[in-house]
């Protein structure tokens, strides 16, 4: 589906942005840019702001013209921060027209254009769109870099996709944060109780205080790392008790 959404950049005259366009493209899965008239392409300014997406800019398309880009697309989005008369559907929320994209991109491709640098789409050129699309923001300063704009689409593009139940999406968790077994639990709390047990803590056989501590542990939902710590606390203090 990521693979159906194509970022389209129009006669870009810094190349720097098309490196980082192809940056903010790798890290949401996007992976087709196709470049209409860029200015100077290939070029080391645009590998090196690629940081590491260097594949993206390697499988770049040129083509001579906005209609050749996105001829065989069913859905193409102008990206524009200024409001034309042209009655074209327009989007006022990014995340809206990221839910309609990631609909049509299951099927067949579909395009996010972006225009020049200074002055955007011509007319002309949004006329070859299907829609519209304004990314909200500071009406005093709106003022969005070219790849920061392809950012913020192509996230909420990466977005609408990772809530598709279809998308198996994994978020990242830290290797320290995996939780322990049932096996592992059972193991603590029956370290914790024995030392309550052999230090004295626990004096009466009837006492609710292991189970308490027990709720306590199972509340705060310790890390299966953060468990391994906690029963090496616990034969530290072992160590230190007479022998029965």
């Amino acid at each position: 589906m990521l693979s159906n959404i194509r970022i389209v950049l129009v006669q870009t005259f810094h190349p720097g942005n098309i490196g980082a366009t192809a940056r903010a493209m790798k890290t949401m899965g996007l992976t087709e840019l196709v470049l209409v008239n860029p200015r100077a392409f290939p070029d080391e300014e645009a590998t090196r702001l690629a940081a590491g997406a260097t594949d993206v800019l390697e499988n770049a398309r040129c083509v001579g013209s906005l209609e050749e880009a996105v001829i065989d697309c069913v859905q193409i989005v102008g990206a524009s921060a200024r409001l034309r008369s042209l009655p074209l559907p327009h989007y006022d929320e990014p995340d809206e027209m990221a839910q309609h994209v990631i609909e049509n991109a299951a099927h067949a491709p579909v395009a996010l254009v972006f225009g020049r640098e200074r002055s955007g789409l011509t007319n002309d050129e949004i006329r070859c769109c299907t829609h519209q699309v304004s990314i909200p923001a500071n009406p005093e300063y709106g003022i969005l870099n070219l790849s920061q704009a392809v950012q913020i689409l192509a996230y909420e593009a990466h977005r609408a996709w990772r809530k598709r139940d279809s998308s198996d999406f994994a978020y990242q968790r830290p290797l320290e944060a995996t939780p322990p077994s049932r096996e592992q639990f059972i193991y603590f709390q029956e370290h914790l109780g024995r030392l309550m047990q052999q230090s004295g803590f626990l004096t009466q056989p009837h006492a609710r205080t292991e189970e308490q501590l027990q709720a306590l542990f199972a509340r705060a939902q310790p890390s299966r790392k953060e468990l391994s710590l906690l029963r090496g606390l616990l034969s530290a203090f072992e160590t230190h008790l007479p022998k029965q």
